[in-house]
């Protein structure tokens, strides 16, 4: 290596959330820091956006949700079970999830346009619209990347290059994740103004709403559906996962497009301007996918760690990646003031994620992503709800029965038995 060539205290790949609040946190603490996209500029590969449960910001950005272009604020929160032609509604809205804000719903271009602002500001060299092709290494260390022709040195690289990683793939330190840890999302960005949407979803002023939905949104592919609220659009669609997508034979735009003809969803669409549309992948399997995280030189974060979770009430990855860009950051300040990359000091990584809320969490809910595969989820249980629901509210003149009764015997019509009525509910209760 020529004497005279620079190295960097870090370079980060990517520009997404948690690439920026990566690179934020090294510069504000001083260290010489390169971020590196591939988009013409930060933000601009991303399709739409989503609910972001956003208090974690505020730790990298005081004041985050007054200062950054977050579109609503959630305080109603929908979880759906959909059958062909009803849909079972749990419906919470909660003026306390305004203040301070939970969740906001977020425009990635925009954001990630902000973010980047941040960091060019705190003092980050941020270079757009390079590829990055490959790691640079050194007697097994990771020492910079190469683009191309040129190649830039670092004490360690940050891989935040997203879901399929292909910086430690190509590097052979993360294996190809199997089809059951990953699915696609196909997402409709649907114009509407802002009184409409108030109207149409019993909002007011800066709130939003976002909705869960399972069942005939996927038409049987385990997966489920979405919907939130921005200031003047309403983002709508499917994540579907990978393998059980191959078996059933179905167009993953099909799909998408039944459930955006769903009699009980269309009205909230009508007379809407479609702005955007497509579709992208998602990690699915869980804490599966948090492994070989760490390498002399290089640590990986956010999505390219697979640090996404589908709770089956929320599905959350902004946030998560926000955290273990945090967790990155602050463990190369310390390989920093000592001067040491090794993977045993880069390994206090993975001790400070078990300590945040992002292992924590992922712990918590390591087994949701096995749950969720039971195709009775979506089916049975949604029509269950609802025969048990229009046994309740059908008056046909037939004498009326009490709720036990009625459920009991509404059970025993259904395809459903008792017992895996009772492990299904052991398993939520565990998973969930």
């Amino acid at each position: 290596m020529d004497e005279d060539e620079e190295i960097f205290d870090a370079i980060v790949v990517g520009a997404g959330v948690a690439g920026s609040v990566c690179a934020h946190e090294l510069a504000s603490k001083g260290l010489e820091v390169v971020q590196i996209e591939r988009g013409s500029t930060p933000g601009s590969k991303n399709l739409s956006g989503g609910v972001f449960y956003s208090r974690v910001m505020e730790e990298a950005f005081p004041g985050f949700v007054r200062e950054a272009p977050v579109e609503r604020v959630i305080t109603r929160n929908c979880v759906s079970f959909l059958n062909e032609s009803s849909a079972v509604n749990v419906d919470y809205w909660d003026e306390r999830l305004a203040e301070p804000a939970n969740a906001v719903t977020v425009l990635r271009a925009p954001l990630d346009a902000w973010l980047s602002e941040r960091c060019e500001e705190a003092g980050v060299m941020v270079m757009p619209g390079v590829k990055v092709d490959s790691l640079l290494t050194e007697g097994g260390r990771v020492v910079g990347v190469r683009a191309g022709e040129e190649e830039l040195r670092a004490r360690v690289v940050i891989a935040a290059d997203g879901v399929n990683s292909f910086l430690s793939r190509e590097a052979g330190f993360r294996a190809k994740e199997p089809t059951q840890n990953l699915a696609v999302g196909v997402k409709s960005v649907i114009g509407l103004s802002a009184g409409t949407i108030e109207d149409r979803f019993h909002l007011t002023g800066g709130e939003g709403a976002a909705y869960a939905l399972v069942g005939d949104c996927t038409q049987g592919v385990a997966g489920g559906g979405f919907l939130y609220t921005n200031k003047e659009s309403v983002s709508i669609g499917v994540v579907l996962r990978l393998d059980d997508l191959a078996r059933s034979g179905k167009s993953s735009s099909d799909i998408h497009d039944h459930f955006l003809a769903h009699p009980a969803i269309r009205g909230y669409l009508a007379g809407g301007t479609l702005l955007e549309y497509g579709c992208h992948l998602v990690a699915e399997g869980g804490r599966a996918m948090n492994h070989d995280l760490v390498r002399p030189g290089l640590l990986v974060i956010g999505d390219a760690a697979g640090f996404t979770l589908n709770t089956g009430f929320t599905v959350r990855g902004m946030d998560l990646a926000a955290g273990s860009a945090l967790a990155a950051a602050r463990t190369v300040c310390d390989a920093h003031e000592v001067g040491d990359y090794s993977q045993e000091l880069l390994s206090s990584y993975l001790t400070r994620l078990d300590e945040s809320f992002v292992g924590a969490d992922m712990a918590t809910y390591a087994s949701a992503p096995a749950f969720l595969e039971s195709p009775r989820l979506y089916k049975d249980y949604g029509r269950l709800a609802a025969d048990v629901l229009y046994g309740i509210y059908d008056h046909d003149l037939s004498p009326r029965r009490h709720l036990l009764p009625l459920a009991w015997q509404t059970v025993r019509r259904s395809p459903l038995r008792i017992g895996q009525l009772l492990k299904d509910g052991w398993a939520g209760v565990r998973s969930l």
